[in-house]
């Protein structure tokens, strides 16, 4: 039985931690306003960029001078997948969510044959992914230093990737990301951006016909890089949205169960110290009896 000093020692130790786990809950409210602004506003532009994107895709579909972005290869026996976490932990499941989904792709290719090629995003899917599958990885993105994720970070990454393709390092790209719904609900997701896929809203770009001038492959050739530009962009910003909805949970669950301990701990402790004032009223009385 833990003595009334140790007792009183973990009380005010959990109680500290309570003071963390408080503050962290409300920093990352903070920023999650901020991401989750940011990552609604981009999807209306990204979903337009896609609509219209599609729409050149569908018409340049087929043709031998398509661009190789949109054309591919003609293979896919090598994979490159690019697994965006967070930089830091104490978000929950939300880095483990994602590194499970990617591993279980990575499983699924193997198992046919395939060559795999991993390119990590932050710091966490990096450390996880790395036990296992540290001879597939090519590349890291260190984004520990950038305050506030923007269309300059996405574009550096995908003149990565572009180059990469365009030197044969592999057939097909995807990112694993995790979509923002709620503060307690993101969703692990995988999506393929090379070759470029874009599929429009339902009823977007289906009854409009355009025509383009120069013609579609011209404008298909300027405007692909900024298309894996622009999913990369709105994947970094679904994940930072998510990394703080989940953090933001994930703290306040600790605080609450903090707040339990403490309750527990402060019982036993009364209780201990109702037991020590006992004894101590018992060997009184049983000295005074004995005089």
């Amino acid at each position: 039985m833990p003595s009334l000093k140790d007792l009183k020692n973990r009380i005010e130790s959990v109680k500290s931690t309570r003071k963390i786990t408080k503050a962290m809950q409300m920093v990352a409210a903070a920023k999650l306003r901020r991401a989750q602004e940011a990552a609604e506003a981009s999807r209306p532009y990204a979903e337009r960029f896609n609509a219209v994107m599609a729409g050149l895709s569908a018409a340049a579909a087929g043709s031998e001078n398509a661009p190789l972005l949109l054309r591919g290869t003609g293979s896919d026996q090598t994979h490159l997948l690019v697994v965006m976490t967070a930089e830091r932990g104490l978000c929950g499941g939300f880095n483990s969510s994602i590194v499970r989904l990617a591993r279980t792709r990575i499983q699924e290719l193997l198992a046919a044959g395939k060559t795999v090629k991993i390119l990590t995003v932050g710091k966490k899917g990096r450390e996880q992914l790395k036990r296992e599958y540290e001879e597939y990885m090519v590349g890291h993105v260190d984004l520990s230093e950038v305050k506030r994720v923007g269309y300059a970070n996405a574009q550096e990454i995908a003149r990565d990737l572009i180059s990469r393709f365009e030197n044969g390092e592999f057939d097909v790209a995807s990112i694993f990301y995790s979509v923002f719904e709620t503060v307690i609900s993101q969703v692990p997701t995988e999506k393929q951006i090379i070759p470029a896929r874009f599929e429009a809203e339902e009823g977007e770009g289906e009854a409009i016909v355009y025509e383009y001038e120069p013609d579609e492959e011209e404008i298909l050739a300027e405007l692909l890089p900024r298309g894996v530009a622009t999913q990369l962009l709105s994947a970094l910003l679904e994940n930072g949205a998510s990394e703080q909805g989940a953090r933001m949970s994930a703290m306040d669950n600790a605080t609450r169960n903090a707040g339990e301990m403490i309750d527990k701990l402060t019982i036993e402790f009364n209780r201990s110290r109702q037991a020590v004032i006992t004894n101590e009223l018992i060997e009184i009385i049983s000295g005074a009896e004995a005089l």
